[in-house]
């Protein structure tokens, strides 16, 4: 048996986050990480498209990402003592497309809160449009919403390798297992199983583990209303559309597409889909010519020659109450802390989330970033924050 401050179970970028930060602010503590899978083949930081933007409907999301901006800008100054990793930002901004009357009110109200907490977002209109974007047909389009290179896209595992170094440093211990139970004594977890056998008593525990988050509750008989939610990410080839400094492109007609040097990458954003299996990676290649290519090429009028490369699937730990993060202290259990539920945005959630959970853990409040709107009494309460920009 062996005993640490801290366990926090899942090592993909919320967990690294959370150890850097909580190594950060006490280097005295003993932190474990433990992972399933080191080579982190299946995991939501692995597979994310690896995306940063302002443009939430949800203030506090704006906020996170901020500063999330200002971490991943300053990433290779931070990581100098492990080879300083350049994250390689590509500021190209998001563009969202409306395409009614009340689309483009929902974007108004949206930028005027953004501008609010010191985003740079602008509405575009038709005109503007066709001078930033004259590749573009926008005929449909009623208004647009821009981020500017305050927006864009970066390493991802970059961002985790980096992080794993900083903890290392620390002090940080990995462990390679997978966490088949937690026990506990009245409101406190008291240790973590391993399914060899290994126990881990620990005076905290942090449920980072992204999707798998709602069954490592389930050993202490507490629900999480997040589910396994699939994604076809698709690379393409369209010669005649090679626009290498396009946005990242979020139509109204129901999916993304943003430049990957000559290529690009694009998804269906789904109104309504389906919870799968916590092994279903199995990619809906169907998806791009049914649903994707035809909006694609109305949009973008030299897609009309397009091939799809290659193809991938990730999952979202998919929050089925509000689509926005549940953080803090479970309500049942003092000493067990939850970062999950992130339903898409939850690589470019990762510095602020870190950061926010330490300071929880530590001094009992948020010091930097009140994150409690995004608590567990919400769910209790039957308080939905609802974030509409789904992506």
């Amino acid at each position: 048996m062996k005993t640490f401050d801290v366990v926090i179970v899942g090592g993909g970028v919320m967990g690294m986050s959370t150890a850097y930060w909580l190594g950060r602010f006490d280097p005295s503590l003993s932190i474990a990480v433990v992972e399933r899978d080191p080579s982190h083949t299946h995991s939501s930081t692995a597979l994310s498209v690896a995306s940063i933007r302002q443009q939430f409907s949800v203030p506090v999301n704006v906020r996170i990402s901020r500063f999330g901006l200002e971490f991943i800008r300053g990433f290779a100054e931070l990581t100098e003592c492990v080879g300083s990793i350049d994250l390689g930002f590509r500021g190209n901004g998001y563009l969202f497309l409306a395409g009614s009357d009340d689309g483009a009110e929902v974007l108004r109200e949206n930028c005027a809160m953004q501008r609010r907490e010191g985003a740079g977002t602008e509405l575009l209109h038709t005109e503007d449009l066709g001078r930033l974007f004259p590749w573009m047909n926008t005929a449909d389009v009623s208004l647009a919403s821009f981020g500017g290179n305050q927006e864009g896209w970066f390493d991802n595992m970059g961002l985790l390798s980096g992080l794993r170094a900083l903890a290392r440093v620390q002090g940080t211990t990995m462990i390679t297992g997978e966490v088949v139970g937690l026990s506990g004594q009245g409101d406190r977890i008291t240790s973590v199983t391993l399914g060899d056998g290994t126990e881990l008593t620990c005076g905290a525990v942090v449920n980072a583990a992204g999707p798998r988050a709602p069954h490592l509750l389930r050993t202490l008989r507490h629900n999480l209303p997040v589910e396994h939610r699939k994604r076809t990410v698709f690379v393409v080839d369209a010669p005649g559309a090679r626009h290498p400094d396009a946005p990242l492109i979020v139509d109204y007609q129901g999916y993304y597409a943003r430049p990957e040097g000559d290529h690009w990458i694009t998804a269906i954003v789904p109104d309504d889909d389906a919870a799968v299996a916590p092994d279903d990676f199995t990619p809906l290649h169907e998806d791009f010519e049914a649903e994707i290519w035809p909006r694609l090429w109305t949009r973008i009028p030299g897609f009309e020659a397009a091939k799809v490369l290659r193809c991938w699937v990730g999952h979202y730990a998919f929050n089925t109450f509000d689509q926005n993060a549940i953080v803090g202290r479970h309500p049942e259990r003092r000493n067990l802390y939850l970062v999950n539920g992130f339903s898409g945005h939850g690589l470019q959630q990762a510095p602020a989330m870190g950061r926010g959970l330490a300071e929880l853990i530590l001094f009992g409040a948020y010091k930097s970033l009140d994150l409690s709107d995004l608590g567990f009494s919400r769910l209790l309460e039957c308080r939905p924050l609802r974030e509409r920009e789904i992506v």
